[in-house]
């Protein structure tokens, strides 16, 4: 396609909704690269519709056109997913300035809103209405609810409240033909056949672009309690989990796993960020109570959990957060982790999941394989133990320049898969495939739950135009 197609084809679509039509390159800069710098790709021009109509509207004219389309939110990704490729063929759709919160219903308990809305206003949003939307992630000042279903975002509040999939109960989508499915309802029991947002939801934009959601919202608790415990190793966090859930029951809302080294990471590139404890240890559990009674009563019942935990010698060490601003920076040191590790250098990442009860072992079994064939690396552990989701890094030796320490990271990958296999778990557990893994979810999925995915999407999307590339190889 030479020069002047090209021009006329955008002269086209800027006619046909309303919204911006980005075309010079400093302007698309900002959508063609994802958050991690990992990926650059090039575009036709970047899309900002201004609604559902508009949407369909550029769906319709990529399908008429065969031009490839890219849906993007806040462009917060880890894998890719957001980002076009290097072709220069594709649209990036970009959904920011869809942020209009439609609805709260306080009786029903819940917000229906654009795939727009940055999930830190959301989440104010349900505040102003005495409700709570407990989704909450360390992107949360940035991200957009749209990214957030695509990706099935999870957090650290998955052990109460489910993932973003467990929240939503409605979805508006345009489909690759660019027609408007308005599945908005706010219903928590719908038995009329198949849940068709499922299948949007986790699909990274390959099956159709979401537009808007209606989406749970929970009563405000009472006091909200963080307590910070120095534990021996995972195997002890394990038990720990076990005690809580015992004790506490529904109000444990989150149970996260850090390593040592990750908080020497985070003291020695964040100075302000210490310890809350007076001596170091392997690890540390990061676990926060929603109480709906009192602030009193949550005390005392993790004040009795930490001492029977302590007593059992499963933690060494505790910290209660005894104000607001106490629990943040409690908080502030698990979330600054992935800054932190930028700080430091490249490193190979992973988010990858395993049954809880599998946790200790497989740490155990791929830490020694991993410091066995590349000694000095360092690994740096954390993650939401309570729903079995790990972010399982690991930087290069003391010395070691980060190039040749990349050129290891598909043997490293390698050991973590394989051993997820052995423990039955999955190679993505809330960053999703994007371009990152596609082949090696080939590799690692069944032959025929890969082929039924196939199967669904040339279904919905037989022009292929949908994020081509991400979630399934081309």
């Amino acid at each position: 396609m030479n020069a002047p197609d090209i021009t006329a084809l955008l002269a086209d679509l800027r006619e046909r909704f309303h919204g911006r039509l980005l075309v010079d390159p400093a302007d698309t800069a900002p959508f063609l690269t994802d958050w991690r710098k990992r990926y650059t790709g090039r575009a036709l021009a970047v899309a900002q519709p201004e609604s559902t109509a508009d949407v369909a509207a550029v769906v319709r004219w990529c399908a008429e056109h065969r031009v490839p389309l890219v849906p993007q939110g806040g462009n917060t990704g880890m894998v890719g997913a957001a980002t076009p490729d290097d072709s220069g063929r594709a649209l990036v759709l970009s959904l920011a300035r869809m942020n209009r919160i439609r609805e709260i219903d306080v009786v029903n308990n819940t917000a229906t809103v654009e795939a727009g809305v940055v999930l830190a206003n959301l989440q104010q949003a349900a505040r102003d209405a005495g409700r709570l939307f407990p989704l909450s992630l360390a992107a949360e000042g940035s991200c957009t609810l749209g990214g957030n279903l695509s990706t099935n975002a999870g957090g650290v509040q998955v052990l109460r409240y489910g993932n973003t999939r467990e929240l939503c109960l409605g979805l508006e989508v345009v489909t690759p033909a660019g027609e408007v499915w308005n599945g908005l309802r706010g219903l928590r029991k719908d038995n009329t056949g198949y849940d068709l947002k499922h299948l949007f939801i986790g699909a990274e934009g390959t099956l159709g672009v979401i537009t808007a959601a209606t989406m749970k919202l929970h009563p405000l608790p009472a006091a909200q309690v963080t307590a910070f415990a120095a534990v021996p190793d995972p195997h002890a966090a394990l038990r720990l989990l076990v005690l809580a859930q015992k004790r506490l029951a529904a109000s444990l809302t989150a149970f996260e796993l850090i390593s040592d080294y990750c908080m020497q990471l985070v003291e020695r590139h964040l100075p302000g960020r210490r310890r809350p404890l007076a001596a170091a240890s392997p690890y540390y559990v990061l676990l926060e109570s929603s109480d709906f009674e009192s602030e009193a009563h949550a005390h005392e019942r993790f004040e009795a959990l930490l001492g029977e935990a302590m007593e059992a010698g499963d933690v060494t060490d505790a910290a209660i957060a005894g104000s607001i601003a106490q629990s943040q920076a409690f908080w502030a040191i698990r979330e600054s982790i992935p800054e932190a590790q930028a700080l430091e250098g490249r490193n190979i990442k992973q988010d990858i999941s395993v049954p809880i009860s599998s946790i200790g072992r497989f740490i155990d079994e791929t830490i020694t394989t991993i410091e066995r064939d590349f000694p000095g690396v360092r690994m740096v552990v954390f993650g939401h133990l309570g729903d079995g989701n790990l972010h399982y890094n690991v930087s290069p030796a003391p010395g070691v320049s980060p190039d040749a320490f990349m050129a290891n990271e598909a043997a490293i990958n390698h050991i973590t898969y394989e051993a997820l296999a052995a423990h039955r778990g999955s190679i993505s557990a809330e960053h999703g495939l994007g371009q990152l893994k596609p082949v090696e979810n080939v590799r690692y999925k069944p032959a025929l739950e890969i082929s039924l995915m196939r199967t669904v999407k040339a279904a919905l999307d037989p022009l292929g135009i949908m994020n081509p590339g991400k979630v399934l190889p081309i």
